[in-house]
């Protein structure tokens, strides 16, 4: 499985990105994307997630309300629309899917990187 991450870029505060995270390969494998970000000096985080089938979502508590995970079943393709955009979600950020077999998030893409200026 190969995950190929675009759509990053500088934004104002308050501004609005759309991430893509297009997924290739054996895509049966996966049952389930998410998108992860990583500030400087900072741990990798869990942002948000989507079932392909389905499309049950979850969101960390610091993007509810402002970014909305969706997928393109037929594109194989996940999106992160990210509104209302603060300086601390500067990071970049990761797209994953989930091994449906091991339940981990086994493969990843390249990163984007976002930065929101004050």
């Amino acid at each position: 499985v190969q995950l190929q991450a675009s759509g990053g870029g500088l934004v104002q505060a308050g501004g609005s990105l759309r991430l893509s995270c297009a997924v290739s390969g054996r895509t049966l494998s996966s049952d389930r994307m998410g998108w992860f970000r990583q500030a400087p000096g900072k741990e990798r985080e869990f942002v948000a997630r989507i079932t392909w089938s389905g499309g049950s979502t979850v969101y960390a508590d610091s993007v509810k309300g402002r970014f909305t995970i969706s997928r393109d079943n037929a594109k194989n393709t996940a999106y992160l629309q990210m509104n209302n955009l603060k300086p601390e979600d500067t990071a970049v950020y990761y797209c994953a899917a989930r091994n449906k077999y091991t339940q981990t998030y086994d493969y990843w893409g390249q990163g984007t990187q976002v930065t929101v200026s004050s």
